[in-house]
C-alpha cells in the first residue's frame, strides 16, 4: 500500500474525520468514494468504507488505536486484497495478508486476491463424488463427508472439536490436501500453540493460518474468515483440494454485531444485526466442488465452527449455519464427560451429502452399525438384569460394548479406511466378543503398523475390496485366522462357540 500523500496526488480529494466511535470513524468529504474501498488517512492507518450516508461515510478502522477527529482521510480507488503464493504455505498472517507475530511483509507473494467478488455458480461447480477421509472411525463410517462439503462442527466449549480438526488436518495433509486455518479472534498463546502443533507433527509445510488476535480491531477480526476463503480460492485454481477450517464463526459474529451496534444499524434477534446470515451465507457459498481445466476438478472443504451453551441447538447463529451448510457434527458435553473420545452424537448429527460419495459396502455398512447402535441403545436398559439375559441380548451388549471402543479414538491416531472396515468387521463376527475390552485397541495399533506393509496393505485392500458387506463379511471370516495371527492376537474360536451375522 502506497503512502498517504501518493493517493491523495492521485485521486485529488479528501475527507475529515467528524466522529469516531471505535473502530468507527464517521468522515465527511470524499464525494466519489465507494462502498466497500480502501481509505487512507494521513497518519497512514487504513479502513475500509462501511456505510454511505447523504451527509457522511462510515469507515472501519483497520488500527488498534483509533483516529483523532480531524484527521485527514483520502480514498484509493481499491478494495481489500491479500498477496498470495506459495511462499504464504508455513506462514501465520494476519488478515491483511502480513506476517502476524513479526508485522512485515512476505516475501516473493507476485499475485494478490480480492476479499469480496462475484461467487461462481452452479455452471462452474460438480457433484461431489469424492469422499473427504478424516482418518476418525465414528465420523468415515457413520457420518461420512465428501470434498467440497460444508459440515458444521458445533458443540460447547471444552468438548474435543479442536482435537477433531487438528486430527481431520493431520489425515488431510497426508493426503496431499492444503489446509488453512482461520483462528479468529484468538489468544496470541492459543495462535503459537496451533503453530507449535503443526511444527511437531511436520505438517506446517502444507498448512497456513490467517489469524486474528482478541485484541485487534473488531474490524480486522471480522474479515479474517473472508481472507482465508479467498486465499483457498487461489490455491483451488492451481488445482488443489484445499480444506478451511473457521474458527469459529459464533466469535466472528459476536464481534460483526459490536461493529453493526456502533455502526447504528437496527438490531435484531439476540442484538445481531439483520443482515448476519447474509454476511455468513456468502462466506461459506464460496466452498464447494469446482471444475478444472486442468485436473478436472478442484474442491473447497468447509468446517466452520460454532461454540454453543450447554449443548443448545437452537441458538440463533447456530441455526443460521446449520440452515446455509451441508450437515453438521454434534459434539455433546454428556458423551464427553462419560469418556467418549471423539464426543459426537451421531444422533443429533447430520451429513446431507458424503453418503452420495460412499461406496455401496460402505453405504451398507452404514446403514447396518446404525441400526445396531440403535438397538444396543435399548438393550442397555435391559443389562441390569444379568444372568437372567437370553444369549441374544448378551452378544448384542458385548458386541455394542466392543463396537463403542472401536469408536473411541485419540485425536492422534489416524486409521485408514481399510484397518477401519476390517476390524469393525472382526467385531461384527464377535471374534473380539471373549476378549478384554484392550483388545480392541491393540488389534487397531497392530492393523495400523501392517498397513505400513506394501504387501500386507495389499492383502487389506483385496478383503475390503467386496461389493456387499455380506461378502466382506465371508472374506474376512475365511482369513480370520490368518489376521489374528499376523496382528499376534489368540483366538478364542477353538474355546468359545462364535456366533456370528453373515
Amino acid at each position: 500500500m502506497k503512502t498517504y500523500q501518493y493517493y491523495l496526488k492521485r485521486i485529488g480529494e479528501y475527507g475529515s474525520v467528524r466522529e469516531v466511535h471505535y473502530p468507527i470513524a464517521q468522515v465527511v468529504g470524499l464525494p466519489h468514494v465507494k462502498a466497500q474501498e480502501i481509505a487512507i488517512f494521513e497518519d497512514g492507518k487504513l479502513g475500509e468504507v462501511f456505510t454511505l450516508d447523504k451527509d457522511q461515510i462510515e469507515i472501519l478502522l483497520f488500527s488498534k488505536d483509533p483516529v483523532k477527529i480531524g484527521t485527514q482521510v483520502t480514498r484509493t480507488n481499491t478494495t481489500i486484497s491479500v498477496p498470495v503464493g506459495k511462499n504464504l504455505l508455513g506462514q501465520i498472517i494476519n488478515p491483511l495478508g502480513e506476517s502476524f507475530f513479526a508485522e512485515r511483509k512476505i516475501e516473493g507473494l507476485k499475485d494478490s486476491v480480492e476479499l469480496d467478488h462475484e461467487v461462481k455458480g452452479i455452471a462452474d461447480r460438480k457433484r461431489i463424488r469424492r469422499p473427504f477421509s478424516t482418518g476418525i472411525s465414528l465420523v468415515d463410517l457413520l457420518l461420512p463427508l465428501g470434498k467440497g462439503q460444508r459440515q458444521l462442527v458445533i458443540g460447547d466449549r471444552k468438548t474435543g472439536k479442536s482435537s477433531f480438526l487438528l486430527s481431520v488436518i493431520k489425515n488431510q495433509i497426508l493426503e496431499n490436501a492444503l489446509v488453512i486455518y482461520a483462528a479468529i479472534g484468538k489468544k496470541k498463546s492459543d495462535i503459537k500453540r496451533l503453530q507449535e502443533f503443526f511444527q511437531k507433527e511436520g505438517l506446517l509445510a502444507s498448512t497456513l493460518i490467517v489469524a486474528s488476535d482478541a485484541s485487534d480491531s473488531p474490524s480486522l477480526i471480522y474479515i479474517t474468515p473472508y481472507t482465508a476463503i479467498s486465499i483457498a480460492e487461489y490455491f483451488k485454481d492451481l488445482g488443489t483440494d484445499v480444506l478451511v477450517i473457521f474458527d469459529d464463526l459464533s466469535t466472528h459474529a459476536k464481534f460483526y454485531r459490536e461493529v453493526a451496534l456502533l455502526g447504528g444499524r437496527f438490531p435484531g434477534r439476540d442484538s445481531y444485526p439483520g443482515d448476519i446470515f447474509h454476511i455468513h451465507a456468502r462466506l461459506l457459498e464460496r466452498a464447494g466442488n469446482f471444475k478444472h481445466d486442468v485436473k478436472g476438478e478442484a474442491s473447497i472443504t468447509a468446517l466452520p465452527v460454532v461454540e454453543t451453551i450447554e449443548g443448545d441447538l437452537t441458538g440463533f447463529i447456530s441455526t443460521n449455519i446449520m440452515g446455509m451448510t451441508d450437515g453438521h457434527i454434534f459434539f455433546d458435553s454428556d458423551a464427553y464427560y462419560k469418556g467418549r473420545r471423539p464426543a459426537i452424537n451421531v444422533s443429533l448429527s447430520v451429513t446431507r451429502v458424503g453418503r452420495q460419495t460412499q461406496t455401496p459396502l460402505k453405504r451398507e455398512i452404514n446403514r447396518e452399525i446404525t441400526a445396531f447402535l440403535t438397538n444396543y441403545e435399548k438393550m442397555l436398559t435391559y443389562s441390569h438384569f444379568g444372568a437372567e439375559l437370553s444369549d441374544k441380548v448378551k452378544t448384542i451388549l458385548k458386541t455394542g460394548q466392543k463396537l463403542q471402543i472401536f469408536f473411541d479414538q485419540h485425536y492422534k491416531l489416524i486409521v485408514p479406511e481399510e484397518v477401519q472396515i476390517i476390524l469393525l468387521s472382526l467385531i461384527w463376527l464377535n471374534t473380539l466378543n471373549e476378549l478384554a475390552n484392550e483388545a480392541v485397541d491393540t488389534l487397531r495399533t497392530r492393523l495400523i503398523e501392517l498397513y505400513q506393509d506394501e504387501e500386507k496393505k495389499k492383502m487389506l485392500k483385496d478383503i475390503t475390496r467386496s461389493d456387499t458387506f455380506h461378502d466382506l463379511l465371508l472374506k474376512v471370516a475365511k482369513k480370520k485366522e490368518e489376521l489374528l495371527s499376523l496382528i499376534n492376537v489368540q483366538s478364542q474360536s477353538s474355546n468359545v462357540k462364535s456366533t456370528t451375522k453373515i
